[in-house]
């Protein structure tokens, strides 16, 4: 029997019944554009965020984003591609205008996960590997062009390994005018101590003791080194000249005073610092690290303001990334460990995810995308000093000038 008081309460339910029920927001589309997809590739890393979610300060975070589509370039026998399609329903496409248009006639996804590491391609006489970012990038903004819609780009580490053809991105975001990220995970991991170069400092010197081969770890050494390095006063002002130095002449420059200084910091903040076996925990000698490093390498790199910066590899001594920098007027040198967790859930990488993210869904990048325009840059500049007989290249087309806020942006919790 219905009452009033029934009626009414079934009629108030009703009434709040769409506002208990509402339907979630819609999910943002994201399509994959990638050299290759296995286990521990950089899509391994990243692009599955964006499947499987990622820890942030000790709960499991889902992204609202969801994967739609992908564009494989290579698929070896160890791919799993196919295997993550069939798993969470997106479908892999035959070319990048059909998955980021998915199989229609114009752009059916609201971001773009461009990811152009990992896979078999040639270098170049310079010893860099020739990965077709920048032509991925130009079939991604040649659908974007004609259907008169962008959307928001995330580009995995270099833009490109031309500098001209990386202006040539950052140029084509900036006059389409959509959101443009790009970069390595180093900036955003988290540090040991927890500590950011201070805003607006005078910075004289800063150094990058790091490991790993080249056109790979060089470029996230250059990425540690300038998310320091443009927090300078009168933010970043380009550099003007690039000399790549190897063997004897990488050890004559950790010998000079100021430089040894700051490499002596950079080591005490190692983790993984190579110790003799028949002792531990000491400082190695100078013969002890030549034994060790068969093929030490440096970039010398000047600032059009006259800050210098040296970026180490050195294998055999060091397995992490340690920064170090005179500021003016402070005795001791700043210095951190820029800290990466471990295989299986390397988080670094969740790291990054969460910038590229945050501008998917807010459609702003969180620091200018000059900064990997510079270190592209840079890294390109250092290879082609150590092909050609370690010269000091003068690099005015590095005039890249920005600034960025005061706020930290690497995760710290």
């Amino acid at each position: 029997m219905h009452t009033r008081r029934t009626f009414l309460g079934t009629a108030g339910a009703a009434l709040l019944a769409p506002h208990l029920y509402a339907a979630e927001p819609a999910k943002k589309k994201l399509a994959v554009v990638t050299n290759i997809w296995h286990d521990r590739s950089h899509a391994w890393h990243m692009a599955e965020r964006f499947l499987h979610g990622y820890p942030v300060e000790g709960k499991w975070h889902r992204p609202p984003i969801e994967v739609v589509s992908a564009f494989v370039d290579q698929k070896p026998e160890t791919d799993l591609s196919a295997g993550r399609a069939k798993e969470f329903g997106f479908k892999i496409y035959p070319t990048i205008d059909e998955a980021l248009c998915c199989a229609g006639k114009a752009l059916a996804v609201d971001a773009v996960l461009l990811i152009g590491e990992h896979g078999k391609y040639d270098r170049n006489e310079f010893n860099q590997i020739k990965y077709p970012r920048y032509e991925f990038f130009k079939k991604i903004t040649d659908v974007f062009a004609k259907g008169g819609r962008a959307a928001p780009v995330f580009n995995d580490k270099h833009l490109s390994w031309k500098f001209e053809w990386a202006k040539e991105m950052v140029d084509i975001s900036r006059k389409m005018k959509f959101p443009f990220l790009a970069g390595s995970s180093l900036p955003v991991t988290w540090r040991m101590p927890d500590l950011d170069m201070p805003h607006g400092a005078e910075v004289e010197e800063v150094m990058c003791v790091a490991f790993g081969g080249y056109d790979v770890y060089d470029f996230h050494a250059h990425e540690t080194i300038q998310c320091m390095a443009e927090r300078r006063k009168g933010g970043e002002t380009g550099v003007v000249a690039v000399q790549g130095l190897k063997g004897e002449s990488v050890w004559k420059l950790i010998a000079e005073k100021g430089t040894a200084e700051l490499f002596e910091a950079c080591l005490a903040r190692s983790q993984t610092l190579a110790q003799p076996t028949a002792t531990s925990h000491r400082y190695p000698t100078l013969a002890q690290m030549k034994e060790w490093v068969k093929e030490p390498v440096a970039h010398r790199v000047e600032y059009a303001d006259g800050l210098k910066s040296t970026m180490l590899l050195l294998n055999g001594l060091v397995k992490d990334f340690n920064f170090a920098a005179r500021i003016k007027g402070q005795k001791e040198p700043l210095s951190v460990l820029f800290h990466l967790p471990p295989t299986p859930n390397v988080t670094y990488s969740a790291a990054l995810m969460s910038k590229a993210e945050e501008m998917f869904l807010t459609g702003k990048a969180p620091y200018p995308v000059e900064r990997t325009l510079l270190t592209s840059g840079i890294n390109e500049a250092g290879l082609k000093s150590l092909a050609t007989g370690e010269k000091r290249l003068e690099t005015k087309h590095l005039d890249v000038k920005y600034t960025v806020g005061k706020e930290s942006l690497y995760w710290r919790k």
